[in-house]
């Protein structure tokens, strides 16, 4: 085997292991929503809504 063989198995099987993490924690969201984009973290307790003029 030579060196570009066993780097380019190295790099896919990170990448199928980073791919799988993003998959696993996706699935195990303890929130509402499964998504894992932090938005329901947020804290919008303060924020006021806008009145719309016509």
């Amino acid at each position: 085997m030579d060196i570009q063989l066993i780097a380019v198995i190295a790099l896919f099987a990170l990448a199928l292991l980073y791919v799988g993490n993003l998959a696993y924690k996706g699935m195990k969201s303890k929130a509402g929503c499964a998504s894992n984009c932090g938005k329901c973290a947020a804290d919008f307790s303060q924020v006021m809504p806008q009145k719309k003029n016509k």
